[in-house]
């Protein structure tokens, strides 16, 4: 997916009015489910929270947060309110960006969440400005993630952290099997664990940490062909039949591939080197993906 795509793709309605009206128009990422009937909003405020908890000693007031990818907001809402750090959010869809703009007014966090229209392919601020990079479900639609990381790390002050969850494939994943799954995000590969361990090694990051949490991707992804299903009449008029129909044929491909093993997902985390912001990578490194840390408890499925 070109940045010119994904800008259009986020920016068509009938894809906003999914995302608003399906995955609540807060938070729009996978959820982390305590039980299998859990709504999609609540599930996936509580993942902003947990990977919150990765880099919470980091976070307060005068904290300076990048969030790449931003959606709607609702991250940057949950991490300015909770900690009180200031927070620029960038995101390529101006369609979302203005109704994050509202929201924080309403909210009144506006005075502490910057909103920029921008790539993450090439970030407009300068080296070493940011104490956390943080990200939710948006590296897979990147373009160029060598480049995309090697940014996220420049503007890394020496000692800042990188936190990002990101829906990747499993090593074994071959790309046919996927290329339908994809086929709705106009995305035509992704990430693997080992490739973000690989690179994010390279790029001189210390304690390079994934949790693996594959077992909420299935659940999130039943949720979701659920929600869809029961509101279909509602959501018809919304959608458009059309948009509708080609839902409902790729979501129950989403969940079979979780069910297959084919897709990955969790939560990774590095620090920057406290020396001129890089540290030497490990010689040692194997290039295989880093242990997976303990999941949460696995919800019903």
């Amino acid at each position: 997916m070109t940045e010119e795509d994904a800008g259009r793709y986020y920016a068509a309605g009938e894809v906003d009015g999914f995302y608003s009206a399906v995955w609540g128009g807060e938070d729009i990422h996978t959820g982390i489910y305590a039980h299998a009937r859990e709504a999609v909003a609540d599930a996936s405020r509580r993942t902003v929270a947990h990977t919150a908890t990765r880099i919470a000693d980091r976070l307060g007031p005068g904290t300076r947060v990048l969030d790449l990818g931003s959606g709607y907001g609702g991250p940057a809402r949950y991490l300015a309110r909770t900690f009180g750090c200031r927070v620029t959010a960038l995101n390529i869809s101006e369609t979302q960006n203005e109704r994050h703009r509202r929201t924080n007014a309403e909210r009144g966090l506006d005075d502490r969440i910057s909103v920029v229209t921008g790539s993450f392919q090439d970030i407009p601020f300068p080296a070493a400005h940011f104490d956390v990079v943080w990200s939710q479900e948006a590296f897979c639609h990147s373009p160029d993630r060598d480049r995309l990381l090697a940014e996220a790390v420049r503007v890394l002050r020496p000692g800042g952290e990188l936190v990002f969850t990101d829906v990747m494939a499993a090593e074994t994943a071959g790309f046919g099997q996927l290329r339908d799954v994809l086929a709705r995000l106009h995305v035509t590969t992704l990430a693997t664990p080992r490739y973000y361990q690989r690179a994010l090694t390279e790029l001189g990051l210390d304690g390079v940490d994934f949790e693996q949490l594959d077992q909420h991707l299935l659940t999130h992804y039943i949720r979701i062909e659920e929600e869809t299903r029961s509101r279909a009449a509602e959501l018809e008029g919304l959608l458009g039949p059309a948009y509708l129909e080609s839902l409902l044929a790729n979501l129950p491909l989403w969940v079979e591939a979780c069910r297959s093993g084919l897709l990955r997902w969790g939560v990774f985390h590095a620090r920057a080197g406290s020396q001129d912001g890089i540290a030497p990578p490990d010689s040692s490194d194997s290039g295989d993906p880093p242990p997976a840390r303990s999941p949460l408890g696995s919800p019903e499925t």
